[in-house]
């Protein structure tokens, strides 16, 4: 019986690229993002089905996975995302759009989390994938907002990984390090030299869920051979 994988957050990018590897695997794919009309095309190109849902909204993450358990779609697997950010000098930054900015990267990471958990944990078995930043390892110059945000999904995933490894769930937190390529958005993120290569990061999401629970990883950094660290 095929596996159930949710992609939050899903759109161009990353996500397009994890919703088409996990379909490649024999997943069902179901995406979830606050505009679902926006993903017709990739639905129909991996047959996967949409969602709407606002990653911020408590009552929106529960009404997802009340909407997966009824349409028999309870996921094995689920892919956190989502990042806010707003940059500037810390004196001029606006709080509203800090707050905005961490309740998508952090607050949303928590929601999946804990709804996901409610499902896997009376199972004994589960996948949770974050998509972290090298944000989340150090702060950059005006990037307060980033830093706080990827710094405290890190932190999410180090205790949940500490707590539901030993309950049969795998938690993984990716630290991409570096601009990920997109030949529609032109220089820098279009040269495959010094981008990540999106399908190659799904590959590796995709790894990490069969992993063997002997050898669970529960950080690994991804980025160019050229990126500094």
């Amino acid at each position: 019986m095929a596996k159930n994988a949710l992609i939050v957050g899903a759109g161009s990018g990353l996500s397009a690229s994890l919703a088409r590897v996990y379909s490649q695997a024999g997943y069902r794919v179901f995406l979830a993002a606050r505009n679902p009309d926006k993903l017709d095309d990739l639905c129909r190109e991996t047959g996967a089905r949409a969602y709407a849902c606002d990653a911020t909204s408590q009552a929106g993450v529960k009404h997802l996975f009340d909407a997966l358990d009824a349409d028999g779609a309870t996921p094995d697997v689920v892919v956190y995302n989502p990042s806010g950010r707003t940059k500037g000098p810390i004196e001029q930054l606006d709080p509203e759009k800090v707050r905005a900015a961490l309740d998508v990267t952090a607050w949303g990471a928590f929601l999946v989390a804990h709804e996901a958990a409610k499902r896997m944990v009376p199972n004994q078995a589960g996948t949770m994938l974050f998509t972290g930043a090298s944000a989340g390892i150090k702060g950059f110059p005006q990037s307060a907002a980033f830093a706080m945000g990827k710094f405290a999904l890190r932190g999410l995933c180090q205790s949940l990984a500490r707590e539901l490894h030993p309950k049969n769930i795998h938690v993984v937190h990716f630290v991409i390090d570096g601009a990920i390529h997109s030949a529609e958005r032109g220089a820098p993120y279009n040269d495959p030299e010094k981008t990540l290569d999106p399908d190659g990061i799904a590959k590796t999401y995709l790894d990490m869920t069969r992993q063997h629970r002997s050898i669970w990883t529960n950080e690994i950094e991804l980025r160019p051979h050229v990126e500094r660290f």
